[in-house]
């Protein structure tokens, strides 16, 4: 496919190809103070379907747009059948997308995707979005000039104008806060937590060690996300290969002291919370590469090292427990170490614009919603 002097390459999923593809973004937000690289290895692992437990429930497709033979813009076609099932629809969603500021780049490149998904039924395409919840989703469409995170997507401002211009419409926005780290746990949420947990009999769970959270918690907290955030745009629930994946993959780096489980008189996991030292710095600086020296920076940050940032990667309870002040206990666990570990300041990362249950538990704290990001739905 070819337009003047753009061509449009089917990537096969070769290392060679894959590892094009993703350095095609790091080349275009060469010197970009806010973008966040991800790190190469896990973009290789979710962009092979051979590697990526979510083939088991995706088709999908990426391309590159070249312009005179250099490379100038990219996007992953993915069909999650489940999601397509789960909601009646025969929609293609578009994730991993990059390009240039060239009006003929971005609609070759978008027409690929669109001509992959119609060949395939679908009539409708959606994003960014990725494979499953786990992915990056939501262009951003305000707070550029903010630093991004590890779990966000980074895009220059004339992403949205050439959405817009191509007949793209809203589907949903996501917001983000970044919140100051308070010098104690607010009274109040002192009280609801100590209501809470006498009136349900709850209490926090003593984590040993990663192999004990991996043995006792890890396949329950992810069926706990699947539990949780059923109700949630786009969500398909996680494949028990996907559980075991996402288990050894993620649980094995936590840092403990960052992390609160919250347990009822049985000991059945009834809600989690997850935070992480700010990767923004540290990814920054290895360019998304362990080695020769990235390895370093990540795992100082990892330990929380040089780090006055705290990223809130998710808070999940029990479907029967929301609603009951139960969060309030994980954050009474999470503040005073974020105080001692000399946090200053926490990044939400995204919330559903309407979701007023989680936008909420932060009417204790000071902050200031900081980005939005879009998901953009068009006819196909």
């Amino acid at each position: 496919m070819a337009s003047n002097d753009i061509s449009i390459i089917s990537l096969k999923p070769t290392r060679r190809e894959l590892l094009r593809y993703i350095h095609f973004a790091n080349e275009l937000y060469r010197g970009n103070g806010c973008y966040v690289p991800p790190l190469v290895a896990d973009e290789l692992a979710t962009l092979d379907p051979r590697r990526n437990p979510a083939a088991e429930v995706c088709d999908s497709q990426s391309f590159m747009a070249m312009r005179g033979g250099k490379p100038a813009g990219r996007i992953t076609a993915i069909i999650n059948h489940d999601a397509n099932r789960r909601y009646n629809e025969k929609t293609m969603r578009f994730g991993f997308v990059d390009f240039a500021d060239d009006a003929e780049v971005v609609d070759a490149l978008f027409a690929a995707a669109a001509e992959w998904g119609r060949e395939r039924g679908c009539t409708s395409m959606v994003g960014p979005m990725g494979f499953t919840d786990m992915d990056h989703e939501g262009m951003l469409i305000e707070g550029f000039d903010e630093p991004g995170t590890m779990a966000t997507i980074y895009n220059y401002a004339y992403y949205p104008a050439h959405m817009e211009r191509m007949g793209f419409k809203k589907e949903v926005d996501w917001v983000e806060y970044r919140i100051t780290v308070p010098d104690a746990v607010p009274d109040k949420m002192l009280r609801i937590a100590d209501i809470v947990r006498r009136k349900y009999g709850l209490r926090s769970a003593e984590i040993k060690s990663r192999k004990y959270l991996k043995e006792k918690y890890g396949r329950a907290f992810f069926h706990l996300i699947n539990e949780a955030y059923a109700d949630l745009y786009g969500f398909t629930p996680l494949t028990d290969r996907m559980i075991d994946h996402y288990v050894d993959s993620y649980l094995s780096v936590l840092r403990l002291d960052d992390l609160s489980i919250i347990v009822d008189a049985d000991g059945a996991l009834v809600a989690a919370g997850i935070a992480m030292p700010s990767l923004t710095r540290a990814l920054q600086r290895s360019g998304g590469k362990l080695f020769p020296t990235g390895w370093w920076h990540l795992l100082r940050a990892v330990q929380g090292k040089g780090v006055d940032v705290v990223d809130l990667m998710l808070v999940a309870v029990r479907k029967d427990m929301q609603g009951k002040g139960v969060n309030s206990l994980v954050f009474c666990e999470l503040i005073p170490r974020f105080i001692a570990h000399g946090y200053r300041e926490a990044e939400s990362n995204l919330e559903l614009e309407g979701n007023e249950s989680v936008q909420r538990q932060w009417e204790y704290f000071e902050r200031r919603q900081h980005r939005r990001r879009r998901a953009w739905r068009k006819d196909i």
